[in-house]
């Protein structure tokens, strides 16, 4: 008996038991869906996280003051002098891994204008904080060095503090505000950037010479950390080695003793977040991936009734010459048909489901190719395996005892 007899006679086998034919597709239909969507919000995840990470700087490798123990106890950041001018110096001009670098200091409080006030955070740096930052000025113009050296009570405002303290779409280029008691006048807006995916306001924030931070508000001498960025992502490594290597000489550390400094890269907290994402794609996708199991059995048990339904069929069918390979075969192909076209349905609402989920609540998807062949491979093997046994039962009857059959 050739293939497309053997189609035709699958075919007409399923269109006599559509509803039957379709309730067995439902669990692959199911299966599959889940898997492609499963695996399209895991994707999304990895890419909105991956974005967030790029967007909070450019090759970003932060050093902060390290953990110090004094009498026993160890000393939290927030009290640690470690880090002094001379560190960024050092860096800024000892270094060849580095394309720019930026002293940090910092300070939270509440900026006035007029009746209004708003708390907000007052970041201090210098020219190069808005590249390895990937700031950008939208109103007004960047404080300079002068104004670094001259210690200037200076400040470009994030949107957030703009609209809080001026109203919306408000323009305070040349107007001073307060902090802390400290007058401010404002030089400059920056471009908006909104709210990341961790749900934090990207644009609360005041920036200012850091040396305007260091001794105007906060009258202090050391750093809070420093930023730097590395001429490229590949050279993470090589630069972190680079600034360890020279601050431990900048501040004597002995052979075997600890740092008094830590380092921090962005590519290695996008390798923490990135591999804590793949293990979680891997278990939607696994518990999604259980349908399809489910599926595999729906299919395995309907075949089987199938074959004890159309036994009288199977004995007529082998008594006028049709071989045990045939019988196999015509089952074998039901299966498969069952589950490939499940497959493809199932396709269709997991790429649909997954639009829709975008559409709805904004959140990042990402439909691999790979993901939508592997759930369709899979389908096809579930149809082939679980539709097996049935048509083995199928092919090895015997024809007289099965025309007998009641």
């Amino acid at each position: 008996m050739n293939l497309t007899n053997l189609l035709k006679i699958a075919f007409r086998a399923l269109l006599n038991n559509k509803l039957r034919g379709f309730l067995t597709m439902l669990g692959i239909i199911i299966g599959v869906a889940s898997v492609i969507t499963m695996l399209a919000i895991g994707q999304g995840s990895k890419k909105s996280i991956q974005e967030n990470i790029s967007e909070m700087g450019t090759n970003l490798v932060m050093v902060m003051p390290g953990a110090d123990m004094r009498g026993g106890v160890k000393q939290s950041r927030s009290v640690m002098e470690t880090l002094k001018l001379a560190d960024y110096e050092a860096l800024a001009n000892e270094t060849s891994y580095i394309s720019a670098v930026s002293p940090i200091v910092n300070t939270s409080g509440q900026a006035i204008y007029g009746n209004e006030n708003t708390p907000t955070t007052v970041y201090g740096g210098n020219e190069e904080y808005l590249y390895i930052k990937q700031l950008k000025v939208e109103d007004g113009e960047m404080f300079t060095d002068q104004d670094i050296r001259a210690s200037a009570k200076v400040c470009l405002m994030g949107r957030t503090v703009v609209d809080n303290l001026f109203g919306e779409g408000a323009n305070p280029v040349g107007k001073s505000i307060r902090f802390n008691k400290i007058p401010i006048r404002i030089i400059g807006v920056m471009e908006e950037k909104g709210y990341n995916s961790m749900g934090m306001d990207q644009d609360d924030y005041i920036l200012m010479p850091y040396t305007s931070v260091q001794k105007r508000i906060l009258a202090i001498t050391h750093l809070e950390s420093i930023y730097c960025s590395v001429i490229d992502e590949s050279f993470t490594e090589e630069a972190i080695d680079e600034i360890t290597e020279l601050l431990r000489r900048n501040h004597k550390i002995g052979l075997g003793d600890d740092d008094d400094f830590n380092i921090r890269s962005m590519q290695e907290l996008s390798e923490m977040l990135t591999s804590t994402t793949d293990m979680l794609t891997i278990l939607l996708a696994a518990v999604a991936g259980i349908s399809l199991l489910v599926g595999g059995i729906g299919i395995m048990n309907i075949m089987y009734v199938s074959v004890t339904e159309r036994t009288r069929e199977i004995g007529l069918r082998m008594s006028i010459g049709a071989k045990g390979r045939d019988i196999l075969a015509q089952f074998l192909i039901e299966s498969i048909l069952i589950s490939v076209t499940g497959g493809l349905l199932g396709v269709l609402l997991g790429v649909s489901a997954t639009w829709i989920l975008h559409a709805a609540t904004n959140f990042t998807t990402v439909i691999q190719p790979w993901s939508v062949i592997l759930s369709f491979a899979v389908c096809t093997i579930t149809g082939v395996f679980f539709g097996w046994y049935p048509a083995r039962k199928a092919s090895s009857l015997d024809p007289i005892e099965a025309i007998r059959f009641e």
